[in-house]
């Protein structure tokens, strides 16, 4: 054991070093304490400094914005979620406690100053826009509207009703045949020899021996008869094909044909039915006059003339001074056709009548060339509206 003496000795030894120590600690905790201190007093200096440094690169970035994107861009970078004034919340963990609450509130002012500025400049900003859009589609309800240009119907389509309409009101129905016909409906039925021109070649557009191009709508008759029994009553528009050309006639045109089959049917009835007819479509003035003539399928044959609706029978450069001009061919159905067509000629008789659309379009209206119906010219088609 050591003596009393020693143990003393080392005792007063040890607590000389302990307070020796802790005077140094002392001195390190002081140290320390005081430079946390002054780094939250040079970081609130900081943050202070920093607010007013945003608040004025803010406020210069709104007076100069000049449109709503502008703001837009002035709201992200500042008032934004990773915005610089929603960063300052981050120092606030390093500020003194005692400060916070004023660091806080100095922050929440800074955005609400910001905030305020900017939403009076987005509003100034959005009406100007506003204004400026107006102006820009400010519309003057004085002036003449755009119209839209609107087809019109062709000249045959309008005729083409006009005439349908005419004839359905005294009795007709229409009936359609196909374009590319068989000799025997397109001649034969017809009571057309093979001799006859119509045949030829420079006439008529052949297919093969037996099958034509219909040069008349006349098949469409031969196809009624012979499917249908008496009465009739039809009528039949529809296209014809023809091997001619020139100012009043086309390889294409537009024929109309009628057909009435019944008891006692005189051409009396046909005077009657044309005279009718040509005072609707003309006027109640004009008077019908029938030459005689010859077709194959009718017997006895008549041409059909009309006063002119220009100069209504005094005579004009269009009637070639006449006062008539011929628009169709008729006559009373030949009883061989009738016959042909297994209907009994000594019970039935009846009147046919055909003519082209495009010629009467053209009398009506004044047109001088066939042409000019198949040339789609606007300024041409415009007049018909």
């Amino acid at each position: 054991m050591l003596p009393k003496t020693a143990f003393f000795a080392l005792f007063a030894t040890f607590w000389h070093n302990l307070l020796t120590y802790r005077y140094y600690v002392d001195i390190i905790l002081r140290i320390i304490i005081a430079r946390v201190y002054t780094h939250a007093c040079i970081l609130g200096v900081f943050m202070k400094e920093k607010m007013d440094a945003i608040k004025n690169a803010a406020l210069e970035m709104i007076e100069k914005a000049q449109t709503s994107q502008d703001l837009n861009d002035v709201r992200v970078k500042y008032l934004g979620k990773s915005g610089e004034i929603s960063l300052l919340m981050r120092y606030m963990a390093n500020v003194p406690k005692e400060e916070r609450p004023v660091m806080g509130k100095l922050v929440n002012e800074l955005r609400t100053a910001v905030e305020s500025v900017l939403n009076q400049k987005t509003q100034l900003v959005e009406e100007q826009e506003k204004l400026a859009r107006l102006k820009a589609e400010e519309i003057d309800v004085t002036l003449p509207s755009n119209r839209e240009n609107l087809g019109t119907l062709h000249p045959l389509t309008l005729i083409t009703r006009e005439l349908v309409d005419i004839f359905s009101g005294m009795g007709f129905s229409v009936v359609e045949g196909p374009e590319i016909e068989s000799d025997l409906y397109n001649f034969q039925l017809l009571n057309v020899p093979k001799d006859h021109p119509a045949r030829d070649m420079q006439d008529t557009f052949y297919i093969n021996d037996n099958i034509v191009l219909r040069t008349q709508t006349s098949a469409v008759q031969a196809r009624v008869m012979q499917a249908g029994a008496p009465p009739i009553r039809i009528i039949s528009p529809g296209k014809v094909y023809r091997s001619d050309d020139d100012a009043s006639h086309s390889p294409i045109f537009n024929q109309f044909e009628g057909l009435a089959i019944d008891k006692h049917i005189t051409m009396g009835d046909l005077q009657g039915c044309l005279q009718t007819f040509a005072e609707k479509l003309f006027s109640k003035d004009t008077k019908v006059r029938l030459r005689p003539s010859y077709f194959p399928f009718t017997e006895p044959s008549v041409e059909v003339d009309v006063t002119c609706s220009m100069c209504h029978g005094k005579g004009c450069r269009v009637c070639k001074g006449t006062g008539w001009v011929e628009i169709l061919g008729a006559g009373i159905v030949n009883p061989h056709v009738l016959d042909m067509c297994g209907i009994d000629s000594k019970e039935y008789s009846g009147f046919a009548f055909g003519f082209g659309i495009d010629r009467i379009a053209m009398i009506k209206y004044g047109i001088p060339n066939i042409k000019m119906l198949y040339e789609n010219d606007v300024r041409f088609l415009k007049q018909f509206n």
